[in-house]
């Protein structure tokens, strides 16, 4: 339970952060306790896509894997933020990223967050 916690508020943050860097990728909740719930209810989205859908595409794309010496990953992390998009927009929340390009950038911001938060905050039971 500790490690999903944990994992939940490190993509939360590091959803936050890239929302604040890159400009293609909106949080529009007014209020701090507003956007507070509102980019945790997107990290838990996140989590969810990629839990059940990343897998599946990464197995479809194995060739481009091997291709592209694992590059195809930044696009497949892209493509999960914009589905991400997508399920918050269905889902009433404000969040939104406006195409691929702000969707791949803000990617490689969330992955190098998480990452560095995951290595600040060891979850290891």
């Amino acid at each position: 339970m500790k490690h999903f916690v944990v994992k939940t508020l490190s993509n939360a943050a590091a959803i936050w952060v890239a929302a604040w860097i890159v400009s293609g990728i909106d949080l529009t909740a007014d209020g701090w306790q507003h956007k507070t719930v509102t980019v945790i209810s997107v990290a838990l989205v996140f989590g969810v896509v990629n839990w059940l859908i990343k897998p599946v595409v990464k197995l479809f794309s194995l060739p481009l894997f091997v291709l592209t010496l694992g590059l195809i990953t930044f696009v497949i992390n892209a493509l999960m933020l914009l589905l991400t998009s997508w399920a918050s927009g269905h889902l009433h929340l404000d969040f939104n990223v406006t195409g691929f390009w702000p969707a791949l950038l803000g990617s490689l911001i969330i992955s190098l967050v998480s990452w560095g938060l995951h290595l600040a905050f060891d979850d290891e039971d």
